[in-house]
């Protein structure tokens, strides 16, 4: 019993592509129309050709997926297919400054919480003081404090009367903590980024309980952002270095003129 060997050896259909990430068929066309893989050959018929070079395409566009995102992700694999590999690896560069600009802040807020949980709590029948006596308890001018309001840092209350800043115990510790920080050599972004965290965490000591985990979820990030790169090297290995990948391979290419 012999067998037949099909005749047009690494040519696949959008649904062989599809089953090896659990996709539908109808999403790998898309990502064909949409640029994120290169253009497909077609039958007489109209029916997408796809090679090895597509599988591979695809390969690299669901990992990049874990580590930058969608968006992100669908640039990268637009700007390789075609032939703009600054312009991919410009947006690859940005997702790792955007990492490591999340270790800053990560490591910044585990500064202040070891500095808060460190920290008597405020008595809670204290008194809201303006921004004259705050100002002079750490330090600094009233204009330092109006502007680390305008950056989010601080949220002030008004007097109902004179309308004046007042501070209640909570932006107390949020100004100290703020203080803190900025001697650390800490942007008023990152500060505000930490104080937000605070806040919705609901004050230090839930937020010290979920740092390990955000920890990890920025390991895996990078770890990710890694596979990716391994992935679309790959990629770009199909081609010719600094030209997008060719939508087939010189043996589907031969089939293709024989048929």
């Amino acid at each position: 019993m012999t067998t037949t060997k099909p005749s047009n050896p690494g040519v696949r259909r959008p649904v062989d592509l599809a089953r090896r990430h659990g996709l539908s068929a109808q999403a790998v066309r898309n990502y064909e129309r949409d640029g994120v893989l290169p253009p497909a050959e077609r039958t007489a018929t109209g029916y997408r050709r796809f090679t090895e070079v597509h599988a591979t395409a695809l390969n690299a566009y669901l990992a990049l997926i874990v580590g930058h995102g969608h968006a992100a992700s669908g640039d990268i694999m637009r700007a390789v297919n075609r032939g703009e590999i600054d312009t991919a690896l410009r947006t690859i560069d940005s997702g790792h400054a955007l990492l490591q600009r999340d270790r800053e802040t990560l490591d910044a807020v585990e500064a202040a919480v070891t500095t808060l949980t460190a920290t008597e709590p405020a008595p809670q029948g204290r008194e809201a003081v303006p921004i004259s006596v705050l100002a002079h308890r750490l330090g600094v001018r009233p204009a330092t404090l109006r502007k680390w309001e305008s950056a989010g840092i601080l949220r002030p209350e008004r007097d109902r009367v004179t309308r004046h800043r007042v501070y209640s115990p909570d932006d107390v510790r949020d100004a100290e903590l703020a203080h803190l920080l900025r001697r650390g050599g800490y942007r008023l972004d990152h500060i505000a980024d930490v104080l937000r965290r605070v806040r919705d965490a609901g004050g230090a000591e839930p937020l010290a309980a979920s740092l390990g985990q955000w920890r990890r979820r920025l390991t895996e990030r990078g770890r990710a952002m890694l596979t990716g790169a391994a992935r679309l090297a790959e990629y770009l290995d199909a081609g010719t270095g600094d030209q997008p990948p060719r939508a087939l391979t010189s043996e589907a290419k031969t089939t293709r003129l024989s048929e």
